[in-house]
C-alpha cells in the first residue's frame, strides 16, 4: 500500500479528524482490492473477517427472500462497510454485487486489537459508524416490521370487506330486476276490488310475518313447509309454485295463513294478491341483505378506526381493554379462519379501564395474537384464549394458545430485537421486542409461561 490513499481516505466525513499517522497505520496494514462488475465483495454466509472502504464503484446491496433476490441498497464511494470494532455480526446475512469497477480498502478484524491499544481517534471514528449503522439498521427494519404488519392486516381486511361488498352489489343488481317487473304485475294489483277489512286481514298476516323477520329453522323442517305451500299454490293455479314456495317459507308462512287469506279475498282476487306478497317479500329479503352487508363494512371500518384510534390524540386516556383486543380480533379475523382456530373469551366484565395509548397497546394485542396464530399452525388442537383479571392496582391479560411451545434453549431470548425463529421474509424478530418497550412505556410487565401445547403470555399494567 502507498501514501497515495492518504488523501482520499482524509475526504471521507468520518475519517477526515482522524490523524494521519493512524490513518498511515491503516493503510499500511490493509489491503487494497479491484471488483469488476458482477464481482462479490461478500455473499450470504461468508465470515464477516474484514473492515472495508469502498474509494471507487460501488455495490448493490441484496436479500435473498422466498428464492428472489430483493435489491435493499447500494454502497456508494466512501463508504465503510463490513465488521467493525466491538461488532457481534459473525455473517453476511446478504450480496453486495460490484455495479462496475470498485476499488476497496479492506482490514482484516484481526488488527482490530492493535487498533483499538494503541490509534483511540480511528477506533472512536469506526465505533460512531457502527453505532449509527446499527440506528439506521433498527430503524428500517422496524419500519419493515411495521410494513409486514400492514400487509397482513390489509390482505386479512380487504377478504372481509370483499364478500359483504360482493352481496351488496349481487343484492343490489338483483332488486334493481325484482322492480323492473313491477309495472306488468301492477296492472293485476289495481283491479283487486277490496274491501278495508279485506285488505286489513292481508295486511296483518304479510306484515306481521315481516316484522318477525326471516326464519331460522332446520332444513328438514323448511323442506316439508316448501312442498306444502308449493301443492297448495300449484293446486290454487299459481305457477311457478316451488320457486315462491322458498320466499314464503322464509318469512314463517303456513299453509294456514294463504287459507285465511283466500278466505277474506273474492277468487278471482287471489292470484294477484299471491303475487304482490311474493314481491313484497323479495323485496323485503334483498333490502335485508344489503342492510345486513352494509353493517358488516361499517362494523369493519369502525373496527379500523378503533384500532389505529386515528382521530385522536396520542395521550394516555382510560382505556376499555376489551374494545382494543376485540379490534385486533376483527382485523385478524381472516387468518384466523384460514387455520381453523377457535376463540374463547375469559373477560372481567367489571376489569377497570387503566390509562393507556390506545394505540400502542393494540400493536402489543396484535404481535401476541399474529404469533399465537402462526405458533398453532401444525397445530391438531388450534384454541385461542384470552383472559383478563383484575389483581389488586393491576390489570392482568393472559393470552393462550395451544401451539408446540417456546424450546426452553431460546425462551431467554424471544424479547430480543431481531430474534426470530420465522423464515426470511415472514419475521424482522422485532415483533416481541416492540411489545416490551410499549408494556415498559406503561410500567408494566410481560412474562411468558410455555409448553408443549400451552403458550401463555401474562401481561400486567397498572390501573393507575
Amino acid at each position: 500500500m502507498t501514501t497515495d490513499l492518504l488523501p482520499q481516505l482524509k475526504s471521507i466525513p468520518e475519517l477526515k479528524e482522524v490523524p494521519d499517522d493512524q490513518l498511515q497505520w491503516l493503510i499500511e496494514n490493509s489491503s487494497c482490492n479491484t471488483y469488476q462488475e458482477g464481482e462479490f465483495l461478500f455473499k450470504k454466509g461468508d465470515s464477516m473477517d474484514n473492515m472495508h472502504i469502498i474509494l471507487s464503484g460501488g455495490f448493490v446491496i441484496k436479500l435473498e427472500q422466498n428464492n428472489q433476490f430483493r435489491t435493499m441498497g447500494s454502497f456508494e464511494p466512501k463508504t465503510i462497510t463490513g465488521t467493525l470494532p466491538y461488532s457481534r455480526a459473525s455473517t453476511a446475512g446478504g450480496y453486495a454485487e460490484a455495479k462496475g469497477a470498485s476499488q476497496v480498502v479492506s482490514l482484516s478484524k484481526s488488527y482490530f486489537k492493535t487498533m483499538i491499544h494503541e490509534h483511540e481517534e480511528l477506533t472512536t471514528a469506526l465505533v460512531h459508524i457502527m453505532s449509527s449503522r446499527i440506528r439506521q439498521f433498527t430503524k428500517l427494519q422496524q419500519q419493515n416490521d411495521k410494513m409486514m404488519a400492514l400487509g397482513k392486516l390489509s390482505a386479512g381486511l380487504a377478504h372481509e370487506l370483499n364478500n359483504p361488498s360482493a352481496a351488496v352489489v349481487r343484492s343490489a343488481r338483483t332488486l334493481q330486476k325484482h322492480l323492473s317487473f313491477l309495472p306488468e304485475n301492477f296492472k293485476d294489483v289495481i283491479k283487486i276490488k277490496a274491501s278495508d277489512e279485506e285488505v286489513d286481514c292481508v295486511n296483518n298476516i304479510l306484515f306481521s310475518r315481516v316484522k318477525e323477520g326471516i326464519k331460522d329453522i332446520s332444513l328438514i323442517e323448511k323442506t316439508e313447509c316448501e312442498d306444502a305451500i308449493a301443492e297448495w299454490l300449484e293446486e290454487k293455479g299459481v305457477e311457478d309454485g316451488y320457486e315462491i314456495a322458498e320466499n314464503f317459507v322464509d318469512f314463517g308462512f303456513t299453509e294456514d295463513d294463504f287459507k285465511t287469506i283466500e278466505g277474506c279475498l273474492r277468487p278471482v282476487d287471489l292470484l294477484p294478491v299471491i303475487g304482490w306478497l311474493n314481491q313484497v317479500l323479495t323485496t323485503e329479503k334483498l333490502v335485508n341483505e344489503i342492510q345486513d352487508a352494509s353493517q358488516r363494512i361499517n362494523d369493519l371500518v369502525m373496527s379500523v378506526k378503533g384500532y389505529t384510534h386515528m382521530d385522536q390524540a396520542p395521550e394516555k386516556k382510560p382505556a376499555n381493554i376489551h374494545i382494543g383486543i376485540n379490534n385486533t380480533l376483527t382485523m385478524l379475523n381472516h387468518k384466523l379462519k384460514k387455520n381453523n382456530i377457535a376463540i374463547e373469551k375469559n373477560f372481567d366484565p367489571n376489569l377497570p379501564e387503566p390509562a393507556l395509548f390506545i394505540s400502542e397497546m393494540n400493536q402489543v394485542w396484535t404481535n401476541l395474537i399474529d404469533n399465537a396464530i402462526d405458533a398453532m399452525k401444525d397445530s391438531e388442537s388450534r384454541t385461542l384464549t384470552i383472559a383478563t383479571r383484575k389483581d389488586g392496582s393491576f390489570v392482568n391479560i393472559d393470552i393462550k394458545d395451544t401451539g408446540k411451545g417456546i424450546p426452553d434453549d431460546i425462551m431467554g431470548q424471544i424479547f430480543d430485537p431481531f430474534f426470530t425463529t420465522k423464515p426470511v421474509g415472514e419475521g424482522t424478530g422485532l415483533g416481541l421486542d416492540v411489545v416490551q418497550q410499549i408494556i415498559n412505556q406503561h410500567n408494566g410487565s410481560i412474562k411468558v409461561d410455555s409448553k408443549p401445547g400451552e403458550t401463555i403470555f401474562k401481561v400486567c399494567l397498572p390501573i393507575n
